[in-house]
C-alpha cells in the first residue's frame, strides 16, 4: 500500500505520469480460535493466526473488550496473536 503514489518517466522536454494504486490484500484468520476447557485456578493460552503480520487485534469476551491486566496477557508474534486468561474462573467460561 505505501508504494500507491504518482510515477513519472522525464526526458527532459517531455514527462509521462501514471498513478498507481495499490489494493490492499483482505486480513483473514489462517487458524481460527479453538474451544478450550480448563480447571479452575489454572492458565489458558487462546492462540490465533493470521494472513498478516502485526495487524492489529482485539481481543474480546462476549461484547466487553478485554484490556491487558494480572487477568489476561496479550502477545502477538509475526502473525500469530495470543491471549493468556490466568486464574480461571467459571465466569471466564
Amino acid at each position: 500500500k505505501s508504494d500507491s503514489d504518482t510515477y513519472s518517466c522525464d526526458i527532459g522536454d517531455a514527462q509521462s505520469r501514471a498513478k498507481l494504486v495499490v489494493q490492499e490484500k483482505p486480513l483473514l484468520f489462517k487458524q481460527e480460535l479453538q474451544n478450550e476447557e480448563a480447571k479452575e485456578g489454572k492458565q489458558v493460552k487462546l492462540t490465533c493466526e493470521l494472513s498478516k503480520p502485526g495487524a492489529p487485534v482485539k481481543w474480546m469476551k462476549g461484547d466487553t473488550v478485554l484490556h491487558a491486566s494480572e487477568k489476561y496477557e496479550f502477545k502477538q508474534h509475526g502473525t500469530v496473536a495470543e491471549l493468556i486468561i490466568r486464574d480461571v474462573k467459571s465466569v471466564d467460561a
